[in-house]
């Protein structure tokens, strides 16, 4: 894959979780709007966007397949930016529900299609998904940032317009620089050879999908209601949008330069021992974030953020692993339907829970989740068991 190519597919990573992420910080703007009392009541507007983000996965993983993988970005990055200015058009909740949901859909099509176009043939393959996932984090962070900004000095409907130009502008550029298919990557020939045996591919894939949809339920929680948290945590202390915003986005712009270090470590180390390590720290700092407040929950969320970042790489790595080329796409999307669409629940439950019981009780509960994540993680095939059975 030539760099510039390389690049938007990274920028597309970095599109994908921005967009996700715009309703939620600027939703009080919107329920404001919309005349909505709280905004916790329109926080279950974005269910179905989250829900079109898991099982659209299935189909957008086939076609990437069967279909090809370039023609599957082109639909995203175009797709992806129309919903997005779409959004911005909408009156009323309905609307809203409608159109988010559209762009879920679209927003589907990038991670069975766009990892595993970049890491065919990679020499490194950890490294890449470590870049990889720090550019999609990243845009996590200009998720906060820049919707902060825009809501406050132009608007919400700012918001999603300008991420969908840009869209649509790194679309035209991929269309022009990402050389041609010869052949879908499910008719090509060779591949990569990798197979397991069935019962071992069976636990490994039970793994996958438990060990991801556990860590979608921790991302979705904090990365949708963190905006809130930290309007809570730090009241009295800032309160404009945009400073809130400012301070979110270098939370998550630290945090995701994890993946980077974690990406790399799998390239070297057994990557068993290595996801149980950061699993187990996720236990211990949550239970920390719920008894923080201020300007030390601050650096509390901060190592939350870490350990789920961290955590990030290894349901890709995995798949790379473990699955050969030919059928990436397939199995990644069935792996992201159930784990996203966990994750999904998670979006439509926050402001009900969080109405009813309170953040500290929220926070305690990913700390459960964090441990049901280790148990699961711990059966995992380690490189001995996996050596094995391939001898």
């Amino acid at each position: 894959m030539p760099r510039l190519p390389s690049l938007l597919l990274n920028l597309a990573h970095t599109l994908d979780h921005l967009f996700l992420l715009i309703f939620a910080t600027a939703v009080a703007a919107i329920a404001q709007d919309f005349g909505v009392a709280r905004w916790e009541d329109l926080m279950p507007c974005a269910t179905g966007a989250f829900v079109m983000f898991g099982l659209g996965s299935v189909p957008a993983g086939r076609l990437g397949d069967l279909w090809g993988r370039r023609r599957m970005m082109l639909v995203f990055f175009f797709g992806i930016g129309l919903s997005s200015c779409a959004v911005a058009l909408t009156q009323s909740p309905l609307q809203i529900s409608i159109a988010l949901g559209v762009l879920g859909a679209f927003s589907a099509i990038y991670h069975p299609v766009g990892i595993p176009m970049l890491v065919r043939g990679a020499a490194r393959p950890g490294a890449v998904i470590g870049v990889n996932g720090l550019a999609g984090n990243l845009g996590i962070a200009l998720a906060a940032l820049s919707t902060g900004l825009l809501v406050e000095h132009a608007g919400w409907r700012a918001a999603f317009v300008v991420p969908g130009l840009i869209a649509i502008a790194a679309g035209v550029l991929f269309a022009f620089t990402a050389p041609a298919e010869t052949s879908a990557p499910a008719f090509r020939p060779g591949g990569t050879g990798l197979r397991l045996p069935p019962a071992l591919a069976r636990r490994t894939f039970g793994v996958m999908v438990a060990s991801a949809s556990l860590g979608s339920l921790l991302f979705n929680v904090t990365t949708n209601g963190n905006t809130q948290l930290l309007t809570e945590r730090l009241q009295g202390i800032v309160s404009d949008p945009g400073t809130l915003g400012l301070v979110l986005a270098v939370v998550y712009a630290v945090a995701a330069c994890t993946q980077v270090v974690v990406g790399r470590l799998i390239d070297r180390v057994p990557m068993k021992p290595l996801f149980l390590a950061i699993v187990s720290a996720q236990v211990l700092v949550f239970l920390l974030a719920a008894q923080a407040s201020g300007w030390l929950w601050v650096l509390a969320v901060t190592a939350c953020m870490i350990s789920i970042f961290g955590a990030i790489p290894f349901n890709d790595a995995m798949v790379v692993r473990y699955i050969d080329d030919a059928m990436r796409s397939r199995v990644s999307g069935m792996r992201l339907a159930i784990s996203f669409s966990v994750g999904s629940a998670a979006v439509w439950a926050l402001g009900p829970v969080v109405k009813t019981h309170g953040f500290d009780q929220l926070q305690l509960s990913l700390a459960g989740v964090a441990m049901l994540t280790l148990l699961v993680v711990s059966w995992l095939p380690g490189e001995g068991e996996l050596a094995a059975a391939r001898a």
